[in-house]
């Protein structure tokens, strides 16, 4: 099951060099049987101006979201979804998009909660594909399939929902934390300077500020100009002067989500933390319910 993986170098550093590709990797094996690229971007109009060949666009709010629930679709839906798409439970889904990665990142956190076999992020994403001024494309994506089986979500291994951040908050509090949280918003965000961002790029929050205990990290800081990962030396470094510690049960956090699934995988697949959970509801949700605590710096 799955296609080789990328024996890259620049990979092997990492604890999971076989959750990545590089853009090299990719371009040779395009096309390939048992292989799917997945674009996943903030502004779903980029696949449409052009992207990487046989390349199937996934919009994480249309596609992956539940209007209803307001949380992800169920196994039943994302099995249609698959099918939809042309993708099957054997294939290697290579996930790529703009910003970093930001957006995609999230989309493979779901694919990862859904348990699909074989799913890995490209390097760099589409910034550095165009950077290099690799093929692009506008045709239609592949025929629809069938057969994808339904698979439940797993929301306990990567997923933390807000009872149990209110339960680390409460331990913050009181001197015994057991959770260390990390709050990727902006730095006015975070501080609850003007309103903090309160208004957010996805939906309203009613409080500025940050989760009581929370360490402030840039989303990009593990990320070059390129779009590519720094080294692991360099994040390793970055997450020390923090004060963080890989030893310790992590939450990652930020407005919507998104910028909390990038961390993940930068701690889980780059680093190898293995207690290391993303809180999807994020400040879109805390921010929003009576009565939770927040601080102010």
């Amino acid at each position: 099951m799955g296609i080789e993986l990328d024996p890259s170098p620049q990979l092997a550093q990492y604890a999971h060099p076989e959750k990545m590709v590089t853009s090299s990797w990719l371009g040779a094996k395009l096309g390939g049987h048992g292989l799917k690229v997945v674009e996943s971007d903030s502004d779903p109009i980029r696949y449409n101006i052009g992207h990487l060949p046989t390349a199937i666009r996934i919009d994480l709010h249309s596609d992956l979201g539940d209007p209803v629930t307001r949380d992800f679709v169920d196994g039943a839906a994302f099995a249609r979804l698959m099918d939809e798409k042309g993708i099957s439970r054997d294939d290697t889904v290579i996930i790529y998009g703009d910003e970093g990665n930001l957006w995609a990142s999230f989309t493979f956190w779901v694919f990862e909660l859904f348990g699909h076999p074989d799913v890995r992020l490209l390097d760099g994403g589409r910034d550095a594909w165009m950077q290099e001024e690799r093929e692009t494309s506008y045709d239609a994506p592949p025929a629809p399939t069938s057969g994808y089986p339904v698979v439940e979500r797993d929301d306990e291994t990567f997923r933390v929902f807000v009872d149990r951040v209110r339960e680390a908050v409460d331990q913050h509090l009181a001197g015994t934390p057991d959770l260390q949280i990390i709050d990727l918003r902006d730095a006015d965000e975070f501080h609850g300077a003007g309103d903090g961002g309160a208004t957010g790029p996805t939906g309203p929050v009613s409080r500025a500020g940050h989760i009581p205990g929370a360490v402030n990290l840039r989303h990009d800081a593990a990320v070059l100009p390129s779009g590519r990962f720094r080294p692991r030396s360099e994040i390793e470094a970055m997450l020390t002067a923090a004060g963080l510690d890989a030893t310790v049960s992590t939450v990652t956090y930020c407005h919507a989500g998104e910028r909390a699934a990038h961390l993940w995988f930068v701690l889980h697949h780059l680093l190898g933390w293995d207690t290391v959970r993303c809180y999807d509801g994020s400040w879109m949700e805390w921010g929003n319910m009576v009565r939770m605590p927040i601080a102010v710096d």
